[in-house]
């Protein structure tokens, strides 16, 4: 399991990355592709350039778990599972400055990303990187006053299992919170010039029947409503509240950002265009053509919009 920004649609977006990594699980990041077959190190670039642009989103939601820290206490150490290339354990580490903060994430070349940005941020002496698969490694995670993961839960075929073991490893008043769900990215007028109106919503359809399949081909997978507050209920945890969270690029966008929706687009079109009907295949090579007045490189209506939303539980 890795990473909050997948590229691509992210799942929390809409039902079907949320992160797409938003990611763009990026979160690394979210076409959210099988994970087991993405090559998260060459992904690095795009799901680091997703988690900067939507930097203020998870900052307001870091600053807002902040609010909730432990009634026994200063939060002491912190968990970001599935932490992609850092930008997020980064944002965690400022807003709780009394915490050593650690990176969890399965890819050894993003942790090493995760651990230049502390650095250059001047985090560095309280930000650790860990290298662990879940589920399988719960045990070497320790024990921790917050466990923030983005994108991840998701990719874990038990999640109810996931979150008691997620439970397990919370301090007394400790906190866990899910970044999970939110509403689809929109990058398009519904009206895009090319193609049937409606675009984007297609791509969406087309990408919840490829996350169901996803999800039932995990280990352990069990088809279980994502009622998250019920979830940390079943843990042995009270609801804390949910919040979510805006990531607003309007029209134009900068160039950085527009490069990151191409990126995203050519990434569906590798993963699984061909689930798409051939009027919207056309739409999507005419979108991601150069020399199209109306593709994605040029033209002037492009936007980003997106929300994630946080589920938190509390142990008492």
């Amino acid at each position: 399991m890795s990473a909050h920004q997948h590229t691509g649609h992210d799942h929390g977006q809409g039902h079907g990355e949320g992160h797409d990594h938003g990611h763009g699980h990026q979160d690394k990041g979210h076409g959210h592709h099988d994970h087991t077959h993405l090559d998260w190190a060459e992904m690095a670039p795009l799901l680091t350039a997703q988690a900067e642009t939507q930097s203020p989103m998870y900052a307001a939601a870091a600053d807002w778990l902040a609010s909730l820290a432990p009634a026994t206490g200063a939060v002491r150490r912190v968990l970001d599972v599935g932490s992609g290339p850092g930008v997020v354990t980064a944002l965690l580490a400022e807003a709780f400055p009394e915490a050593e903060v650690v990176a969890v994430d399965g890819s050894p070349e993003l942790l090493a990303l995760a651990r230049e940005r502390a650095d250059a941020r001047g985090l560095g002496d309280r930000v650790a990187t860990l290298r662990a698969e879940l589920p399988g490694d719960f045990d070497r995670l320790g024990t921790a006053d917050l466990v923030f993961a983005s994108n991840s839960l998701h990719h874990i075929g038990d999640q109810g299992a996931a979150v008691k073991a997620f439970a397990g490893l919370l301090n007394p008043g400790g906190v866990i919170a899910l970044a999970e769900g939110g509403l689809p990215t929109r990058h398009l007028p519904w009206n895009q010039g090319i193609g049937r109106p409606g675009f984007e919503a297609r791509v969406d359809a087309e990408h919840a029947h490829w996350f169901g399949e996803m999800r039932a081909a995990l280990p352990d997978a069990k088809d279980e409503i994502d009622d998250w507050a019920a979830l940390l209920t079943g843990a042995g945890l009270t609801p804390s509240g949910t919040r979510s969270f805006l990531s607003d690029v309007p029209a134009p966008v900068p160039d950085a950002v527009r490069a990151q929706i191409v990126a995203h687009y050519t990434r569906l079109r590798e993963g699984w265009a061909e689930r798409l009907d051939g009027d919207d295949r056309t739409t999507m090579e005419r979108l991601l053509d150069p020399a199209e007045p109306l593709s994605l490189h040029r033209r002037p209506d492009l936007f980003l919009l997106t929300a994630r939303t946080v589920h938190t539980g509390r142990k008492v």
